[in-house]
Parts: C-alpha cells; sequence; structure tokens
C-alpha cells in the first residue's frame, strides 16, 4: 500500500521540520549532549551545521510525495490539516492553536521547580524553550477538540509530526506529553511537562512536572542514550497504548529516514581510492538496505494511522523498530570511525532507536499482539 499526502498534510510536516530547523539544529543538539555528558570545550557556534535533507535526501520523508494507488490521500476524516491547523505554507511560523491547559500542576519554570528538586546529579536538562515552543505549535494539542481548544486534527497528522521529531532527536517524553493534553493542565500548551510508567521504566522522571502512574522505589539507571534519563520502577507491566505504541513507531520512521539520508550524504561525499565509497559495491548495498527497511516501514506506519487497527499498528511497531536499529547501525558502518565521533549525530540515532524499543510495550508486545490477530488457519 502506498500513500500520497495532501498538500495540507505535507504543509503542516514541513512546517515542524522547518520550525526544529531553527529551533534545534545540530548546534543545540550538540550542546545538550555535552550538557549531559559534562563536557567542556569547544568555541561559541563551533558545530556540525544544520541537518536539513540536503542533496542527499533518502526515501520520501526527505521532501517527496507518498503516492497511493487509487490517489487517496494519508487524511482523517477532518477538515484539511492546513486550514485547521493555521499553516499557511511550508515553514509556517504556527502549526496550530495551542491547546488550553492552565497552570502547571507542579513547577514548570526553566529553573525546574519541584522537578529540579528530584534531579540526579549529572541528569540532562529538559530545554523548557523548546517544549513551550512545540505548546506554541499546536503539537500536544494537536489531536485535541476544537472545542477544547486543540487544533482538532488526526492520528495520520500525529504521526507525521512524530516522524519529524524522531528524526530530529527532539528530547523529551514527547508521547507521554501529547497522550496526557487535556487530561492534565498545561500539558496542551507546552507549560507542563508528563512523564509516564512505561513497562517498569519512567523517562524522563527528574524534569517531569507530573508522572502517570506509580514511580514508589524509583531507581535511577544508566541510560545509553546520553538525551533519555531512565529509572526503573517495580510497578507490574500493564498493556501499552495503541496510539503510545503508534507515535513510537512514528519516531523510529523518523530515525530511519534521517539515518537514510546521512547514509546516502556520506557515501557521495566521501572518497577513497579516487572515488566515492558509495561507487563501491558492499558500500551500496549497506545503503540499499536502509532505504528498502525505511520504506517498508513507512508504508506500515501510514496504513496504521489511517486504519488504526490493532494488528496494523503492532506490524508498523514491529517494522519501524527493525528499520531504525538496523538502519541506524548499518548507516553507522558507511561512516566508519566517523560515525562514533561526538561532532556526528549518527551514534545518537542508533543510542536512541535502542531506548525507543523498550518503550510502549516493545517489539515484544507486538509481536504477540500481532500473533494473536492472525486467523488461526494461518498460525
Amino acid at each position: 500500500m502506498r500513500f500520497r499526502l495532501t498538500d495540507d498534510q505535507r504543509a503542516l510536516r514541513d512546517g515542524l521540520r522547518e520550525a526544529l530547523a531553527r529551533r534545534f539544529d545540530a548546534d543545540a543538539l550538540r550542546a545538550a549532549v555535552e550538557g549531559a555528558a559534562g563536557v567542556k570545550g569547544g568555541t561559541e557556534g563551533e558545530g556540525t551545521g544544520r541537518r536539513g535533507a540536503g542533496a542527499g535526501s533518502c526515501g520520501n520523508g526527505g521532501g517527496g510525495t507518498v503516492r497511493s494507488v487509487n490517489g487517496a490521500g494519508m487524511a482523517s476524516n477532518s477538515a484539511s490539516a492546513g486550514e485547521r491547523a493555521g499553516v499557511s505554507g511550508v515553514g509556517g511560523e504556527r502549526l496550530g492553536r495551542a491547546g488550553s491547559g492552565g497552570r502547571p500542576v507542579r513547577g514548570a519554570e526553566a529553573d525546574g521547580g519541584a522537578a529540579g528538586a528530584r534531579r540526579t546529579a549529572g541528569s540532562p536538562r529538559l530545554d523548557r524553550a523548546v517544549w513551550r515552543a512545540l505548546g506554541d505549535l499546536g503539537f500536544f494539542a494537536l489531536r485535541m477538540p476544537e472545542a477544547d481548544g486543540g487544533v482538532g486534527l488526526g492520528l495520520p497528522e500525529a504521526v507525521l509530526l512524530f516522524e519529524e521529531t524522531g528524526r530530529a532527536l527532539v528530547p523529551g517524553p514527547l508521547v507521554a506529553t501529547h497522550l496526557a493534553a487535556g487530561a492534565v493542565p498545561g500539558a496542551a500548551a507546552g507549560e507542563t511537562v508528563v512523564a509516564a510508567v512505561d513497562g517498569g521504566l519512567v523517562e524522563w522522571l527528574d524534569e517531569a512536572d507530573v508522572v502517570r502512574g506509580d514511580t514508589s522505589g524509583a531507581v535511577p539507571l544508566r541510560s545509553i542514550d546520553p538525551l533519555t534519563p531512565l529509572h526503573r520502577v517495580p510497578a507490574g507491566r500493564a498493556a501499552p497504548d495503541p496510539v503510545a505504541v503508534l507515535l513510537t513507531a512514528a519516531e523510529q520512521l523518523g530515525t530511519a529516514g534521517r539515518v537514510c539520508e546521512l547514509a546516502a550524504q556520506h557515501a557521495r561525499a566521501r572518497e577513497q581510492f579516487g572515488r566515492p565509497v558509495g561507487a563501491f559495491q558492499a558500500v551500496a548495498h549497506l545503503c540499499a538496505g536502509i532505504l528498502v527497511g525505511t520504506e517498508t516501514a513507512r508504508a506500515a506506519v501510514y496504513a496504521a494511522a489511517v486504519t488504526a487497527d490493532p494488528a496494523d499498528i503492532a506490524a508498523a511497531r514491529i517494522l519501524a523498530d527493525e528499520a531504525a536499529v538496523r538502519g541506524a547501525r548499518d548507516c553507522l558502518q558507511v561512516h566508519g570511525g566517523m560515525g562514533f565521533t561526538w561532532e556526528s549525530e549518527v551514534h545518537l540515532h542508533v543510542k536512541r532507536a535502542w531506548v525507543r524499543t523498550q518503550r510502549a510495550g516493545g517489539v515484544t508486545e507486538s509481536e504477540e499482539a500481532l500473533a494473536a490477530a492472525l486467523p488461526a488457519e494461518s498460525v
């Protein structure tokens, strides 16, 4: 199944991509990682430059269209995305109206409030300015009804935006806060950071203003991702929210698309023995494999966003996890030693993809859900 984005959906996606390029570019990402690791040194403004798609963009996520067999758009049963989200064109300053929500439950100011009192020594800080900017853009209130102060769009549009945050490696409990919009005061507007207990783990516990679930006995863990602090809690595992599963898959799809771009760019630019490394068959096969995995996952994730069927969501999660983890590792292989360097974002995609595989039940829950949905005679 292949899909074609509507013009409004494409404008919505591109508007967030441009907003993130301004507010959370490569320099901001590097500064956040260095702050989390306590790295000092370097000159102000030094960095790797913006992380746009560039000439080496790979697949439809880089700006192309996703076409459908019958020409139908990947649209929910709602008014046009551009009209309802307030996007007048690519790169619009506003994706939607910030939802209502009142004041934060626990201090959500930049200095941390109650969250700051819980902060573990050495844990990364969440950029509250970026968080509030996402709230102003309507990111968290995207699926809230307009009557409640939301944007009034659907799951397909949410998937497109979470794909972009995954592509940009935006840190923070984005899924938990998005799901809390309308239920937790301030979440929709980006004034309150909401974390949630997820299968015995909690992301960003120290920075959260509100935590959904029992965090008694929480113990900090050493996370492989410098921008995803983790705590383990003794709470039992609960069935994951299907929307959380799908939005996590969308973030994984964003990583898969981005590492596909990075691998293609490096294979074209890096030369060995007088020609680009992409001219060598082994490297070309790696790049082709990343592209195939990414586009397969994209079709599954977009289909699940339209149908919202639990079996489709489970299949999308399985494919997106594989595309992100394998694609990021193969991208690292294409880059060689450069992929491990502090200035590169490739290793950060590998680490974030690994951490996301533990969210929302993980791939095991999705495999079991998909198996349970199969007809008995096909098992």
